[in-house]
């Protein structure tokens, strides 16, 4: 049965590139959703069969799948679009980014520098896929159900985990692919990676995700465009059976993938998702169901104290930043700052993140923000964060005034946006594909929309 995921990841691919052949270019967002989520499933268990020669192919499909599409958006382009502000801050971002590339600036060598910039820039690429692409060519429902349906199998999968306790990991051969290809060794008690179980001895269930983090991080995305999905011109939320069941699933998820920044965020998106729409007897749930969860948790820790092993020792030394998790937290957030306190330029690219760890010489990783100012310098970082909050803001401006699928796709930026805040200070979530890649060509895709009108007002003989 493990077959299916990289029958899934292929199939989702040719699938795309016949659609893009077609001149279907939105078609690239079957392979994002269906074959970049189970990415490193699907590649573990393609190892575990013994294809490993096969798998290098198979890691560059999405590169080349996205630079091909940006290539004919680009040619087909009738007239040169009108700039945003924020076009221009992530071409900067790109720019400055890549100077780090040609400028021997640290220890790693051009190739470890060249692959860690594709780590950390390459979103822009994804970015203008979605900028340059119309949104009237783009049927924005049906990809949103499409993310819908995924959630639901990620929610069955993570069940099944749940009833027979057993990381679905610990049968694809992913401690084996990962320490084969990234140089990860196995480790924890379950043999895969420390992501995989949380203080307590609780198991972290990742689903056919690469890892809890991940999962918890999907399901942020998933929520999101599961609310943007359902919400109504008049901003009544009302699902149908299949939203329905994939809330339940995405709360599913958040709870068995126990990463305590993720499920904080779940409860962010929603009650920033009932503000934005002014319904109070959300805001007031929130608000009682905060209220009630400290004054039980009070009662908790002042009847029983801290059990030694119980849920109660997981969240009070949560609350105190006392646990191994979090102490770890602190530890890398202080050597990356120090790093970028000596050294505001930056370290050179290679030096923190995903390509650090692989080569054992990380500097203040599990924290996007300083993964980013550790490498590049503060500048980079700078720019990485303005370009943020200028999404947030830009895309708090434009939902009064967009419908239908634009609305959507404003609202998913937004609730995205919002609800990957918090996460980014304890993950590198712009190592996952699936997540980098759905959520930067959705922000491309808002821009595009925003920015339409002043460009067809540039050339108006253009505009049919």
């Amino acid at each position: 049965m493990l077959f299916i995921f990289p029958l899934i990841f292929l199939t989702s691919f040719f699938v795309a590139c016949r659609e893009v052949v077609k001149g279907n270019l939105q078609g690239i967002l079957v392979f994002f959703i269906f074959g970049l989520s189970m990415y490193t499933t699907a590649m573990s268990v393609a190892f575990l069969l013994g294809l490993k020669d096969f798998i290098p192919i198979f890691q560059y499909f999405k590169e080349v799948l996205v630079l091909s599409v940006l290539f004919l958006n680009i040619i087909s382009l009738q007239y040169r679009p009108r700039l945003h502000l924020i076009d221009y801050a992530i071409l900067a971002f790109l720019g400055y980014t890549f100077i780090y590339v040609i400028l021997p600036i640290g220890e790693q060598g051009f190739v470890n520098r060249l692959m860690a910039f594709k780590s950390t820039s390459f979103f822009v690429v994804i970015y203008f896929t979605g900028r340059l692409m119309d949104i009237k060519a783009v049927y924005v429902s049906k990809y949103f159900n499409f993310i819908a349906l995924l959630t639901i199998a990620a929610g069955c999968v993570v069940l099944t985990e749940v009833i027979f306790n057993q990381h679905l990991q610990s049968k694809t051969g992913f401690a084996e692919y990962v320490y084969y290809f990234f140089n990860f060794e196995p480790g924890g008690d379950f043999g895969l990676s420390w992501t995989f179980q949380s203080e307590g001895g609780y198991k972290r269930f990742a689903s056919f995700f690469a890892n809890p983090l991940e999962h918890a991080s999907a399901t942020l995305l998933a929520l999101a465009v599961i609310i943007a999905l359902f919400n109504r011109e008049d901003n009544k939320f009302k699902p149908n059976g299949v939203g329905m069941l994939a809330l339940g699933a995405s709360f599913l998820s958040i709870v068995f993938a126990l990463s305590r920044a993720p499920f904080v965020s779940y409860f962010v998106i929603i009650y920033v998702y009932a503000l934005i729409t002014k319904k109070k007897y959300i805001t007031y749930t929130v608000h009682a169901i905060l209220g009630t969860g400290a004054l039980y948790f009070i009662y908790l820790f002042t009847a029983f104290g801290v059990q030694k092993g119980g849920i109660t020792e997981v969240i009070m030394n949560t609350i105190d930043f006392s646990n191994p998790s979090s102490v770890g937290h602190l530890l890398e957030w202080a050597e990356g700052l120090m790093a970028m306190i000596e050294k505001p330029l930056g370290l050179g690219l290679g030096t923190s993140g995903r390509v650090a760890g692989s080569l054992g010489e990380n500097v203040g990783g599990e924290n996007q923000y300083i993964i980013i100012g550790v490498q590049a310098g503060i500048i980079a970082l700078f720019l990485y964060l303005w370009i943020y909050i200028m999404l947030i803001k830009t895309s708090l401006k434009w939902l009064p005034h967009l419908h239908g699928r634009e609305k959507k796709v404003c609202m998913a930026v937004l609730l995205i946006k919002v609800g990957f805040f918090i996460p980014l200070l304890t993950s590198e979530v712009e190592s996952s594909s699936y997540i980098s890649y759905v959520n930067w060509f959705l922000c491309g895709l808002l821009m595009s929309i925003i920015m339409k009108p002043q460009t067809e007002q540039l050339y108006p003989a253009n505009n049919d």
